[in-house]
C-alpha cells in the first residue's frame, strides 16, 4: 500500500493510499475517518482494481489547514484528484460522510464520469426538523436534533472533546468489537483536529441530500446496519429512491453496527465485488 500525496487547486497537500491496477474504484472515509481504515478492504480489492483511499483535508496523514472544511470542498478535493490522476470512469464507494461527498459531487459536477457508486451508511439529512413524524425522522436518518449538534459542536471544541469522541465512537460499533481495534479507530479520528472536526460536523449535519439521491441513475449498492446509530429505515429509504439499486443490510450478528466494513469485512468485500462485478443488466 503505497502512500503519496496530491495538492489541491487551493493549496492544501492531502495523502492517500495507492494499491493493485486495473479499473479505478475511490474510498472515501467519513467524518474524522482514515483512509487507513480500509485497511481490510484495500488489499482485497486491490486484487481486482487500481484502488485509492483518500485521507480527507485534515484527516489521517493529510495536511492540517485551517479552511475548507466543508462538504463542497471535499467533494472538489475528490473532483480535482480524479482529474489529476486522470481515472477513467472510478467507481465511488463512500462511508458515512463519505457518501454526503459523492452527493456533492452529483450536485456540483454530475456522475456521468463516474461508474458505480457503493453508498455505505449515511443519512440523507442528519438534523432533524422538530415538526417531523417519528416515520418522516426514520426516512431521513436523522440522528441530532439541532440543540444536540450545537452541544456536540461545542464538546468538541472544548476540553470535553476527546470524551465525546469516544462516546460517539462507541455508539457506532457493536459490543463484539475488541479494546484493540475501538482504540485504533479511536486513535484514527483524532488525527482530525477536534476544534475542526466541530466545524466539518455542523456543515455536514445541516445539509439536506434528499433532492440529489432521487436523481442519481449509476448502479448502486447501499449498505446499512440494523444496529447502526444510522437507522437502517434511511438506508431503505435511499434503496427506493434510486432505481434498480442493490440493498444489503448488515445484521447485529454480522457486525451491523456503522462500521460492518471493520467489524465483518469478510462479507463486506465479498458483497462489494459481487456488486462492482456483475454485468451491466440495467444500465
Amino acid at each position: 500500500m503505497q502512500r503519496k500525496t496530491f495538492k489541491t487547486s487551493d493549496g492544501a497537500q492531502l495523502s492517500y493510499i495507492s494499491a493493485g491496477r486495473g479499473k479505478p474504484i475511490v474510498l472515501l472515509p467519513g467524518w474524522s475517518q482514515s483512509a487507513e481504515q480500509f485497511k481490510y478492504q484495500i488489499p482485497v480489492f486491490a486484487e481486482h482494481y487500481h484502488t485509492i483511499a483518500v485521507d480527507l483535508r485534515g484527516h489521517g496523514e493529510s495536511e492540517k489547514v485551517s479552511f475548507g472544511y466543508r462538504i463542497s470542498r471535499l467533494s472538489k478535493d475528490i473532483q480535482e484528484l480524479i482529474g489529476t490522476l486522470q481515472l477513467e470512469k472510478p467507481h465511488l464507494l463512500g462511508h458515512s460522510m463519505g457518501c454526503a461527498i459523492i452527493w456533492s459531487y452529483l450536485d456540483l459536477f454530475g456522475l456521468d464520469e463516474i461508474d458505480r457508486l457503493v453508498l455505505v451508511d449515511q443519512s440523507p439529512l442528519g438534523t432533524l426538523r422538530s415538526h417531523w413524524n417519528a416515520q418522516e425522522i426514520a426516512a431521513s436518518g436523522a440522528i441530532f436534533t439541532a440543540e444536540q449538534l450545537n452541544a456536540a459542536v461545542h464538546a468538541l471544541e472544548n476540553s470535553e472533546a476527546e470524551k465525546f469522541t469516544r462516546n460517539l465512537l462507541t455508539s457506532m460499533v457493536t459490543p463484539a468489537m475488541s479494546k484493540e481495534q475501538f482504540e485504533w479507530i479511536v486513535e484514527c479520528n483524532q488525527r482530525l483536529p477536534r476544534a475542526i472536526a466541530a466545524t466539518l460536523l455542523y456543515n455536514h449535519l445541516h445539509t439536506d441530500w434528499r433532492d440529489q439521491i432521487v436523481r442519481i441513475r449509476q448502479p448502486t449498492l447501499i449498505i446499512g446496519g440494523r444496529k447502526s446509530i444510522i437507522p437502517w429505515q434511511s438506508q431503505s429509504w435511499i434503496n427506493q429512491s434510486i432505481p434498480n439499486s442493490e440493498l444489503e443490510i448488515f445484521e447485529a450478528a454480522e457486525g451491523g453496527g456503522h462500521f460492518m466494513f471493520i467489524e465483518n469485512p469478510e462479507k463486506f468485500n465479498r458483497r462489494v465485488l459481487q456488486f462492482l462485478s456483475r454485468k451491466n443488466s440495467h444500465n
